[in-house]
């Protein structure tokens, strides 16, 4: 069986952020990435992502994110590009289409499974695989019933195969807003939700949102620990999204369970629906190896089984 220092499974951010803080630390990681190619899900996502946050905070350690404009907001190839450049210039040891199946306890040490029968040993492993790969859908009261095609935001890649459809998208976080108004374009979109859809301004005083999470300290504060269950995250807007919910572009409408029940709620069971379910969570992430019991190995070397969202 080969014997590595630190697994890290997952090539996007997370994961090659994680193996440049180990390299500095003098330690030598093996970053399995479940993909063909470097940048984790990312090459995935939907055609019209637009980054949240301008380059100038979407850089990984040791490397700006690069192109004119510090205060743009990046296009997702543009993220690809970065992050297949960012692994080349990282001395690490990447292996693409490594996907790891299970994490176990072995005598003070990690036994790393992989698809196909391959093992590995390592002092220590880092979970950054994130939730794209296999995001949650649950189970809804009325799916089985429900005569139109039901889609996982993760499937989405581009408005052109909906073109004069009738559309609900279920839920409204920032991806979710996003693909409506892109949707909303070329076809009918209705957003169903449990309430009314919450926006955060994108700039404040001619200044990113990010800038004034980094100025107050309030991006690094452990105010989770503080509250019984984590916040609903409002939607980033530059104003164009709450136009378009304004114009009714996309509406609307209360939704409150299941999924047919939730489109006959919002008004459009007589009609051809594609649904989507546009939110990757809450449950137990699919797509981590499920690691069991593991005992704490021997304090002379840096182990531990680390768990690292990547988005």
């Amino acid at each position: 069986m080969e014997h590595i220092d630190v697994v890290v499974i997952g090539g996007g951010q997370s994961g090659l952020a994680t193996a440049h803080a180990l390299l500095r630390l003098g330690l030598r990681p093996v970053v399995l990435e479940a993909s063909g190619r470097t940048a984790g899900s990312w090459p995935r996502y939907y055609d019209g992502l637009t980054l949240f946050s301008p380059a100038r905070y979407s850089s990984l350690p040791g490397m700006p994110f690069p192109g004119p404009g510090r205060d743009r907001y990046p296009h997702r190839d543009e993220v690809v590009a970065y992050l297949a450049a960012y692994a080349d210039r990282l001395d690490a040891e990447i292996r693409t289409g490594c996907r790891v199946s299970a994490v176990r306890s072995d005598g003070g040490a990690f036994a790393v499974e992989l698809e196909g029968g391959g093992r590995l040993s390592a002092r220590a492993v880092v979970a950054a695989s994130g939730t794209f790969g296999r995001p949650h859908r649950p189970a809804l009261p009325g799916l089985e019933g429900f005569t139109g095609q039901v889609l996982h935001a993760a499937d989405y890649r581009s408005p052109a195969p909906f073109t004069g459809r009738r559309v609900v998208l279920v839920e409204a976080g920032n991806s979710a807003v996003q693909i409506a108004a892109e949707l909303a374009q070329t076809a009918r979109v209705t957003l169903a939700t449990r309430g009314p859809v919450k926006f955060a301004a994108q700039r404040i005083l001619g200044r990113d949102l990010h800038f004034w999470l980094i100025r107050t300290g309030l991006d690094t504060a452990p105010l989770g620990r503080l509250l019984p269950r984590p916040p609903a995250q409002p939607v980033i807007d530059d104003g164009r999204y709450r136009a378009a919910l304004a114009a009714g572009r996309p509406d609307r409408r209360p939704c409150h369970r299941g999924a047919g029940a939730g489109v006959r709620q919002a008004g459009v069971a007589a009609q051809p629906v594609v649904e989507f379910a546009a939110r990757c969570g809450p449950g137990r992430r699919a797509d981590r190896p499920a690691p069991g019991r593991l005992p704490r190995p021997p304090v002379t070397t840096p182990a531990a089984l680390v768990r690292c969202m990547s988005t």
